[in-house]
C-alpha cells in the first residue's frame, strides 16, 4: 500500500537509489511532501531510512535519481547549499562545536547556516534558544550539557538556520518519554509555525503525536506510504517493523 499526496510538493525525490560498493541501501524510491506535512519515517534498522534523510540532505549524492525543493532540481548541490534553501537537518548523534557556549553554538548556525550578518544572527540565535527552553543554560559550555539540552541544543541550532523544511533523525532516541514528550512540544510549535517537517523516529507512540502521514520503509524500499494508523496496520508493515503478523 504505497500512496503519494496529491498536494503540490516543496519536496520529491524521484528514482532514488544508492549504493556504497556491492551494498544496494535506497532502492528506487519515490517520495514527495507538500509544504506544510508532517511526514513521520519508521522502519526496520538497516532498512534506509538515515540514509535517505542524507540524500535529502545532500550529505550524500544519489547514485542515481533526482532530488527537488521549492520546485528546483537540488541534486548537485550540496548540504550547505540547501540548507541556506531552507533545508536543515539535524542528526541522531548531537555533536555541538566544544569549546564554544551553547549560545555560541546556535549562533554558529545562524550565521552560517542561514547566512545572517552579526546582529540578524544575535536575534535568531536568541529567539531558537527560547523557543527550545535552552535561555537558562545559554552560556555554559555545549560539552557540558545531558543529552536532554544536547537533543535540544541540536534543534536550536536547525532552527537557527531558518528552515523551511525540518529533516529530524531520531530526535528522540535515548530520551525517557517525559524527556522525549518535552521535545514534541517544541515540534508542536514548529507546526504551528507552517514548518514542514520529516521525522525518523523508533519511538512511534511519540512520533504519531506529530506525523499526519506515515512511511514505511524496508530494505531500501518504501512499502507503505498513508494515513499512520492504516500504515501501522498493513500486514507488510507488521512483517518488516514489527516482526509478525500474517504471511
Amino acid at each position: 500500500m504505497v500512496t503519494q499526496p496529491q498536494q503540490q510538493a516543496i519536496l520529491a525525490a524521484a528514482g532514488i537509489h544508492k549504493r556504497f560498493g556491492a551494498l544496494v541501501v535506497l532502492d528506487a524510491v519515490d517520495f514527495t511532501m507538500a509544504a506544510d506535512e508532517a511526514v513521520g519515517i519508521v522502519g526496520p534498522n538497516g532498512a534506509g531510512k538515515t540514509t535517505l534523510l542524507s540524500v535529502l540532505a545532500g550529505a550524500f549524492p544519489p547514485s542515481s535519481g533526482t532530488v527537488s525543493f521549492k520546485g528546483g532540481d537540488v541534486t548537485p548541490l550540496s548540504a550547505t547549499q540547501r540548507c541556506r534553501l531552507g533545508l536543515v537537518r539535524t542528526h541522531q548523534v548531537p555533536k555541538p562545536f566544544s569549546g564554544m557556549t551553547t549560545f555560541e553554538n546556535v549562533f554558529v548556525a545562524a550565521s552560517h547556516g542561514a547566512g545572517l550578518g552579526r546582529d540578524e544572527a544575535y536575534e535568531e540565535a536568541l529567539g531558537s534558544l527560547k523557543l527550545c527552553g535552552m535561555l537558562g543554560v545559554a552560556n555554559r559550555r555545549a560539552e557540558t550539557l545531558g543529552l536532554l539540552d544536547r537533543k535540544r541544543l541540536e534543534l536550536a541550532r536547525a532552527l537557527a538556520a531558518r528552515p523551511t523544511l525540518l529533516l529530524l533523525d531520531e530526535i528522540g532516541g535515548g530520551l525517557t518519554d517525559g524527556e522525549a514528550g518535552e521535545l514534541v512540544d517544541t515540534i508542536k510549535e514548529l507546526r504551528r509555525r507552517k514548518i514542514g517537517i520529516v521525522w525518523i523516529e523508533h519511538i512511534v507512540h511519540i512520533l504519531l503525536q506529530v506525523a499526519e502521514r506515515l512511511i514505511c520503509m524496508d530494505a531500501g524500499k518504501i512499502i507503505a506510504d498513508g494515513e499512520p494508523q492504516t500504515v501501522m496496520a498493513d500486514p507488510e508493515v507488521v512483517r518488516a517493523y514489527l516482526g509478525g503478523g500474517p504471511k
